[in-house]
């Protein structure tokens, strides 16, 4: 009980501290809409965030992994508490893991080499300024992963190929989603289901980090419903409520991306048969968290001081 518990105050804390960027974008937008879209989106959004998308996304990551069950049999076995379920996903486990580590690290070093970031260290600076060098790192990343991959399995080489186009398909979809903000906040043409739909759609891609992400602490989909799910509810909470601390914050992204590579590396390591206790994800999530809250109140004195 107390490992299940840590693992999923760890899935809240990662949900949280990876969708602050969701957060950020859907409050902006929602101050251009009437009161009464904004309780549309937060009653109506919050479902489907929730439900739909951090609900069926888990089902659906195994069920690709696991291609001669049908999704109805794997949606089945989990709420029935079928214990074959765990001998599918234990089978699978290494595939699961190769393409989610890959995604998860491909997202991390984007942002350490291109994302426009406040600077925790002087490393990040000296990185950023040589983002060119994002494409050459990567590539060479991913051949050594593949090249070890196809002495294991070949699939496995297979499984880190889908998971850099993942990567590559949803970073496309960010990478529009600070231009699109700005158009959705400022054209008075389009109507308020139209940004409303952008939102549920934007909600859509960032989340995939996060339900990824979420197969480094545990390969239970109980679990990450439950953990993702009570993560995305605090972000909807501070997108209401909380989005001017949060922005207090200026090294919570940071945090964020060096937890998310960190998971990346455990995955894939993983994936070759080297084993982690249960403790180490929900732990590093929650220490980097502390971390880069401290340095950033510490920044904030030092401004105001």
């Amino acid at each position: 009980m107390l490992s299940k518990v840590i693992i999923i105050l760890g899935l809240v804390v990662f949900e949280v501290i990876s969708s602050i960027d969701n957060a950020i974008v859907n409050a902006h937008v929602l101050k251009t809409l009437p009161e009464r879209f904004r309780r549309i989106f937060l009653v109506w959004g919050l479902l489907l965030a929730v439900v739909v998308v951090r609900g069926v996304l888990p089902f659906l990551i195994v069920w690709l992994v696991n291609p001669g069950l049908s999704f109805a049999e794997i949606v089945g076995f989990v709420f029935s508490g079928d214990p074959r379920i765990h001998g599918y996903v234990e089978r699978s486990k290494p595939l699961l893991l190769l393409g989610g580590g890959v995604y998860l690290t491909l997202v991390s070093l984007a942002w350490l080499f291109l994302e426009e970031k406040y600077y925790a260290f002087r490393a990040e600076r000296f990185i950023h300024r040589r983002g060119v060098w994002f494409y050459a790192f990567s590539s060479l990343l991913l051949t050594l992963t593949i090249y070890f991959a196809v002495k294991t399995d070949p699939i496995l080489a297979l499984s880190a190929s889908i998971g850099a186009s993942m990567f590559f398909i949803t970073d496309g979809f960010k990478k529009n989603a600070e231009d699109q903000e700005r158009r959705l906040m400022t054209d008075s043409h389009l109507s308020a289901w139209s940004k409303i739909l952008y939102l549920e759609v934007l909600d859509a891609s960032f989340s995939i980090d996060g339900v990824v992400g979420a197969f480094a602490f545990t390969i239970s989909v109980p679990m990450i419903l439950i953990g993702n799910g009570i993560g995305a509810l605090v972000v909807r909470e501070a997108t209401i409520r909380g989005l001017d601390l949060i922005a207090r914050f200026d090294y919570l992204k940071n945090g964020a991306m060096y937890s998310i590579g960190f998971l990346g590396l455990v995955m894939i390591l993983e994936s070759f048969g080297r084993h982690f206790p249960y403790w180490l994800a929900p732990l590093n999530t929650i220490a980097l968290l502390a971390v880069f809250l401290v340095l950033s109140q510490l920044k904030t004195r030092a401004a105001q001081s």
